[in-house]
């Protein structure tokens, strides 16, 4: 006759554990699901952050060049501005108001640093509106300390400076001659 073999102690407790787990859920039945469904929510936008940073660093950049802070702050008070590559006709089309002023932004009483930070603000919106060409008016600085145009070779210099503005111009003296530029914004 053979003799049953001997369970090791672990093998042993583990068995009496499932049977007395087994014992103990006898007659228990599983929760009857809810009569309730979850709403469906909307997920929200996803948010550019790589973008969202590229614009705050050019509001600061901005900021910082309308304190005077920067040494590289005195260039030619030029009433043009072309990006390379793109046709001489674009600056004449400009001074003419050929096309559609869409918007424009007034920065008369604004110091500095507010018309930087006004200025940045009103481009990258216009561009995420789809606007192409719009006005800044800056005044031509005759009440400014001096007479000098403080705003306008602040603001001239800024525009040049942002790669979403492709040119800009002086208007003609009725659409706001020397207080104000024209900027062709990129698409």
């Amino acid at each position: 006759m053979r003799r049953a073999r001997a369970l090791p102690q672990a093998e042993r407790a583990a068995a009496d554990d499932a049977a007395l787990f087994r014992a103990e859920m006898r007659g228990v039945a599983p929760v009857r699901p809810t009569n309730r469904i979850e709403p469906h929510r909307e997920r929200p936008a996803p948010l550019p952050v790589p973008r969202r940073a590229d614009e705050r660093a050019v509001l600061e950049d901005l900021a910082s060049l309308g304190s005077g802070g920067s040494a590289d702050s005195e260039i030619e008070d030029d009433a043009v501005f072309l990006r390379p590559g793109l046709a001489r006709d674009i600056v004449r089309k400009l001074r003419r108001t050929h096309w559609a002023i869409q918007d424009q932004l007034d920065l008369h009483g604004m110091t500095g640093d507010e018309a930087a930070r006004a200025t940045a603000d009103f481009l990258v919106a216009s561009r995420a509106q789809g606007l192409r060409c719009v006005r800044i008016v800056h005044g031509k600085g005759l009440r400014s300390p001096g007479g000098e145009p403080v705003l306008k070779r602040l603001i001239r210099k800024l525009l040049a400076r942002r790669d979403e503005v492709l040119a800009f111009a002086e208007p003609r003296a009725a659409e706001g001659g020397g207080g104000a530029v024209v900027v062709l914004i990129e698409a």
